[in-house]
Order: C-alpha cells, then sequence, then structure tokens
C-alpha cells in the first residue's frame, strides 16, 4: 500500500531499535492519570495523522518486513515470536541476527519447530550470537516453542491458557505465560541447567518490574491487524494490549506528556497504555509503530537543543531542553 502524502522522513536504519527497559525505581513516583478529555480531544487527531503517515514504506527498518515474507500463519508466528525475542540493539544488528535464524529454520519455519530435536538440530545455532544471546540459548528457545506448541497447539493456544475474557490488559496472561514456558524441559538444550539459562531473556514477567517489550512487541504484531500488524489471533483483544516501551517510545511519551514516569519498566508502560487508551480504547496500542519509528529517525526533540523543529507533531508535544551547569 502506497505512503500517505504526509509521509515522514524515512527511518535511519543505524539508530537502535530497542533500548532496554530497566526495572522500576524504588524512588516512588507520582503515575499519570489517562489524557484528560480535553488533551485526548487535541492529541487524537495530530497522532491519527502521524499513524496514517507511517506504513509498510517503513517497515523495511523493522523485523516485521522479515515476518511479512512467510505467508503462513503457523510460519509467521514462529518467526514473529523469534524476531521479536531478538528485537534489541541496532536495528542493522537485530535484522542480521533474525535472517541468520530464518536461514537455519528453511522454508516452512513452523515445521522446522514442530521436528526439532537439540541433538539433531542444535550444531546449526551454536555458532550464531546476538549481543549476550549466544546460540545455546537459541536451541533452548526453539526447544521450548516447540514444546508450547504440542501442549497448546500453537503458540496463541499456548499464551491463551493464561489469559481472562475479562481481563484488563495481557499483564496477568505475560506473568503466566513466561511462568509456564520456562517451567518446560530445559535440560536438552542445557544439559546441566545453569542457574540462569540465557533463554529466560526471552520470557520477562510484569512482576520483575521490566517492561517485558519484546512479548509486548510480539503480541501487537499478533492481535492488531492493519498496514503492518498482522491480526493472527483472536483470542486476546487489542484493548487488553500494552504498548512495547522502548528508548524511542519513551521520550516521545514524554514529550507527549503521555507519562509523568522517569523510570523505565512496566509501571511506565501500563502508564502509557493509558493514556493512549484515551485516544483509542479499543485500540490503545495503535500509534506505537508511528510513535518509535518517530524516535528512530530522531525527529523528537525532547530534552535537546533541537526541541520540535523537526517534529511533525510540533505544537501537541512538550519538547522541553535539560538546562546545563555552567562550568
Amino acid at each position: 500500500m502506497p505512503a500517505s502524502s504526509k509521509s515522514a522522513v524515512p527511518s535511519v536504519p543505524s539508530a537502535p531499535f530497542a533500548g532496554s527497559a530497566g526495572s522500576v525505581s524504588a524512588a516512588p513516583e507520582s503515575s499519570a492519570a489517562s489524557l484528560s478529555a480535553t488533551g485526548a480531544t487535541h492529541l487524537r487527531p495530530r497522532l491519527d495523522d502521524l499513524y496514517s503517515a507511517f506504513d509498510l514504506e517503513h517497515v523495511v527498518a523493522d523485523p516485521i518486513w522479515i515476518v511479512r515474507r512467510f505467508r503462513h500463519p503457523a510460519d509467521r508466528e514462529i518467526v514473529a515470536f523469534c524476531a521479536a525475542a531478538l528485537a534489541f540493539g541496532r536495528v542493522q544488528s537485530v535484522l542480521n541476527s533474525i535472517e541468520a535464524l530464518v536461514a537455519v529454520m528453511g522454508e516452512r519455519p513452523a515445521e522446522f519447530v514442530r521436528r526439532f530435536e537439540p541433538e539433531v538440530h542444535g550444531a546449526a545455532l551454536f555458532p550464531l550470537v546476538h549481543r549476550w544471546t549466544r546460540g545455546v540459548d537459541l536451541v533452548a528457545l526453539l526447544w521450548l516453542l516447540r514444546q508450547m506448541i504440542e501442549r497448546g497447539g500453537s503458540l496463541e493456544g499456548f499464551f491463551a491458557e493464561g489469559i481472562a475474557a475479562d481481563a484488563e490488559t495481557v499483564e496477568a496472561a505475560l506473568e503466566s505465560f513466561s511462568t509456564r514456558a520456562l517451567a518446560l524441559d530445559l535440560t536438552e538444550a542445557y544439559g546441566m541447567l545453569p542457574a540462569r539459562p540465557g533463554v529466560a531473556y526471552f520470557f520477562s514477567r510484569p512482576s520483575s518490574g521490566g517492561a517485558c517489550k519484546r512479548l509486548n512487541l510480539f503480541l501487537r504484531w499478533m492481535v492488531r491487524i492493519d498496514r503492518v500488524d498482522l491480526g493472527l489471533w483472536s483470542r486476546v483483544r487489542p484493548a487488553q494490549l500494552i504498548v512495547p516501551l522502548d528508548t524511542h517510545v519513551i521520550r516521545v511519551g514524554r514529550c507527549l506528556r503521555l507519562t509523568a514516569l522517569t523510570s523505565p519498566g512496566w509501571r511506565m508502560a501500563a502508564d502509557i497504555t493509558r493514556s493512549l487508551r484515551a485516544l483509542d480504547p479499543r485500540d490503545p496500542v495503535k500509534y506505537d509503530f508511528a510513535l518509535c519509528h518517530l524516535g528512530m529517525m530522531s525527529a523528537c526533540g525532547f530534552g535537546t537543543k533541537q526541541k520540535d523543529s523537526q517534529c511533525p507533531l510540533k505544537g501537541a508535544c512538550r519538547p522541553k531542553v535539560s538546562a546545563r551547569r555552567k562550568p
């Protein structure tokens, strides 16, 4: 689908794709309530324009582009989980690592995972490294995915075991999903199980305080449907999603006053989502892709001398400049 005539400047591939969202600070912070009705009325049309400006033209700098190469839903589900799991670090490094893993899984990733045996297929994964993630951790990841599919019929089936139909958000479901995933057998992959297996990094939990950014990104791809997201799942509602919190969403979110929190983590992700829910209660994370890529192309001048000179949301934001101490 062609880009809107209001399309923003193309993304910068060298920008960090996914900054880590650390644990919540011990110091108490005042969480910003959802946007006021006046604030939402003012901001919604500006964000709607931004949302319309970002489409598949910008996906070339996003892991979802790799996922979209596969046509079968089962393959997309598997590749999407792996792509989201590796979505931390520089864009090109992320894309290279996903491509390397996909090359091992071949043209039918879902079938590869269903018959995956660490002793038989693990050797091809051992040379792969993505930052601190080792090949053996990827072996463990595919081994867990196989077990989840065997138990739930699909990753959706396994995830849905932990979500209540009336749940406001996916918080409890994510907690259940990661806890149950890490309770599966890992000895086939690691042999003697480490005290902190590397594969655990792929299965974060809200109770740890972290933002669970990569799991929330995977859920966005699976649950929402538009020109970017795939909409493969039906047992989770878009209204239940939490925004995938990375450095770009944090910066833009604070600039737009979607949150008053300063410590990244689950509380901030939930707080920004509450504000976005005031804009669209049924689909609060619809703006995530555009907000993230707005940050990736360095258009947001929050806390810099640049201010809002390059921002398409100029006038709706508050790009305060950090005070500089005199020498």
